[in-house]
């Protein structure tokens, strides 16, 4: 399975029209957003990104990142899209949705604490699921900031040391663009689609397992 993952688009229309279009000429199976579509706008800011995609008429799974507005989940479930704190599977492969953010200085729109960041894994997650998350993991490339600190999810990454999920896309942390692991588990932030980043990711949903990462750039 061929798997496209962008984050942090921040409602760069041009950005998500061109990945599109790039898209259109290239194989794909599935396409996951870890959130943050918008910059604090709502569904309609939301529709318009989301629309370059839909289009493809592959599937795609999203969750809201914690700089959406207040709408924009709302906008996710009518579509068949919202993955946050719920489970689906598609083509073989399970995946299981965080959507906003692990609690930051800045009071943003969505924000969650540790305990329900642990519930919703602890009650969704199936053995070799792939996890999609706004917030990175703590303590990994993809969650330090440009001082040198981290500030990703405890919750998540005493659930990946504990379950060892194949696979958890991520984003929030502009800056931390990388591919990470702990233990078995593949950490991929692909960085923000607002600057060009996305990656590709091929992912055996047989074995449950990771074959390659790509880090590309429009």
């Amino acid at each position: 399975m061929r798997i496209v993952a962008i984050t942090d688009i921040h409602g760069r229309s041009g950005k998500a029209e061109r990945l599109g279009r790039m898209l259109e000429e290239r194989e794909f199976d599935l396409l996951l957003i870890a959130g943050d579509l918008t910059n604090f706008q709502g569904r309609d800011k939301a529709e318009e990104i989301l629309g370059h995609f839909l289009s493809l008429q592959k599937p795609v799974f999203s969750i809201f990142g914690n700089c959406d507005g207040r709408d924009v989940p709302e906008l996710l479930n009518e579509l068949g899209i919202n993955v946050h704190s719920r489970r689906v599977e598609v083509g073989g492969a399970g995946i299981v949705g965080i959507g906003g953010s692990n609690i930051t200085p800045f009071s943003t729109i969505w924000e969650l604490t540790e305990a329900e960041i642990r519930e919703i894994l602890l009650r969704n997650y199936r053995e070799g699921d792939v996890i999609l998350s706004h917030a990175p993991p703590h303590g990994t490339r993809a969650d330090r900031v440009h001082l040198g600190m981290h500030v990703g999810s405890r919750a998540l990454r005493e659930f990946i040391e504990k379950n060892q999920p194949p696979l958890v896309v991520c984003g929030h942390i502009h800056e931390a663009r990388s591919v990470d692991r702990i233990g078995n588990t593949v950490i991929v932030n692909p960085g923000p689609l607002f600057r060009g980043h996305y990656a590709v990711i091929e992912f055996d949903e047989k074995e449950k397992k990771v074959r390659n990462v790509e880090l590309l750039r429009l």
